[in-house]
């Protein structure tokens, strides 16, 4: 693709950073995005800058609990995905960083109904570095309590491919329960392997 004018388009430059006029108005666009701080993270409205580490993630077998690895175009629209939940649903994905960090991306943390899912999802991605150090945890106690006052307790999940303890342990902390008529009907929708955590909120008072 050529550049107005004709010159080449320089490598990558969709991916960075807006200025001027369009760096406010994405500003003004994410400022509503609730915001979580805890001891050691900062969670925070996603910037397309986010973008080269989600796909590092999602194109890779860290990805292989979530339907991956993906295509970097399929990468993309996931994160896309979780993007517009903010316009559309009022509730998305929000990027982990360190707190007092440089702004890097740790991973992700999502609150959101990707398109097929019949309720609203509780989920959670790291980068490879930030694996095993407890931030998928601090994270999702931390936006625990402003999921249960979104949706209200029992309405929201988390879907769980099996074999993925880890992340089914988590589950179980933040006090979510196996939920057996909504596995039988997702096995109903083709996903046979998929455990679903029901949300009663029981794992705020434990934060």
């Amino acid at each position: 693709m050529m550049a107005q004018g004709n010159h080449p388009a320089p490598a990558q430059g969709w991916l960075h950073a807006p200025t001027g006029r369009a760096r406010d108005m994405a500003r003004a666009i994410c400022a509503p995005v609730p915001s979580f701080t805890t001891a050691r993270l900062h969670l925070r409205a996603p910037q397309i800058t986010d973008y080269p580490a989600y796909e590092a993630v999602f194109t890779s077998d860290r990805a292989k609990y979530m339907g991956g690895p993906f295509t970097a175009e399929a990468a993309f629209a996931d994160f896309c995905q979780g993007v517009a939940g903010w316009a559309l649903r009022g509730a998305g994905m929000w990027t982990i960083t360190a707190r007092g960090g440089d702004d890097a991306p740790l991973g992700w943390i999502y609150l959101w109904q990707e398109m097929g899912d019949p309720e609203p999802e509780l989920g959670w991605v790291l980068t490879a570095m930030a694996e095993g150090k407890g931030f998928a945890r601090e994270a999702a106690f931390a936006v625990l309590p402003h999921a249960v006052q979104v949706f209200g307790p029992q309405r929201f999940v988390s879907y769980i491919d099996a074999g993925n303890d880890r992340s089914a342990r988590l589950a179980r902390d933040l006090g979510a329960l196996r939920d057996p008529i909504a596995e039988a009907q997702m096995a109903e929708l083709g996903e046979v392997d998929l455990h679903v955590y029901r949300h009663s909120g029981a794992g705020v008072a434990r934060q």
